[in-house]
């Protein structure tokens, strides 16, 4: 197969893992090809991937799985949370040890970090773990405890876990509201005490959002803006940010 094809091919893949379904416009715009060309694609691929109504979905034949038939589309803001990863993953480099939250974002990061940087990477969610440990490169760190299916995620249950023992050089931190004046929140108070230590322990905090989450104000309070060295988002924040004179690169 050609090895664009393939590329695009995984790209989808990667989404589906994602969610249940993605309209064809949608996954044209997001890998920037046109409908016809991923049409092609699909057809010349007898892969695990068809298009069915409009809607790019995995193959029924091949997987006993009925999530395209009595599930509603779950992921949202898809196209811009490839961009924001695609942008964050390049700030991964060789040797860096970097600590990955469990937002809804993340997936997108580690999916497009390349195959060839060796780094060492801590995480607290299954989702991002099953990503990252096809990586050959990244030695990688799970943080234990009890599992939550609602985000994925780990919460420890003793005083101490693996992040207590590790000193990133970069975390990412997602975040469910980003508020000029009240900070950076999140749903989950279990989440926001461990993106807060992660932001303790970090030598740099890369804080990724989508424009969805500007100007909400979530219960569970991370930190403030000024706590972080990077923002990264799809599109320009508003004037009434500037005073945090952060650094931000976008996506659009």
């Amino acid at each position: 197969m050609d090895t664009k094809v393939s590329a695009r091919i995984q790209q989808l893949e990667f989404l589906l893992k994602q969610m249940d379904k993605i309209h064809l416009r949608d996954a044209a715009g997001i890998l920037n090809v046109s409908e016809m060309t991923i049409r092609r694609d699909l057809s010349t691929d007898a892969g695990t991937l068809v298009l069915l109504g409009g809607y790019i979905v995995k193959d029924p034949q091949r997987f006993n799985e009925n999530g395209y038939f009595i599930f509603e589309q779950q992921s949202k803001n898809i196209a811009q949370k490839m961009q924001i990863g695609k942008l964050a993953a390049e700030q991964v480099k060789e040797g860096d040890v970097v600590f990955f939250d469990c937002g809804s974002t993340i997936p997108f990061i580690a999916s497009q970090i390349h195959d060839s940087v060796n780094f060492t990477a801590l995480c607290c969610s299954i989702n991002t773990f099953m990503i990252l440990q096809e990586k050959s490169q990244c030695n990688l760190i799970l943080c234990g405890g009890r599992y939550s299916r609602d985000n994925s995620f780990l919460d420890s249950i003793t005083l101490q876990n693996e992040l207590d023992a590790v000193c990133p050089s970069k975390a990412f931190i997602s975040a469910a509201g980003v508020h000029h004046q009240k900070g950076v929140t999140c749903f989950s108070f279990a989440e926001a005490k461990v993106k807060a230590r992660a932001i303790q322990k970090s030598q740099q905090n890369i804080l990724v959002f989508d424009d969805s989450k500007i100007d909400k104000i979530q219960q569970a309070y991370i930190g403030e803006l000024n706590q972080f060295d990077l923002l990264i988002c799809n599109q320009a924040l508003p004037e009434r940010f500037n005073q945090t004179a952060l650094p931000c690169l976008l996506s659009a």
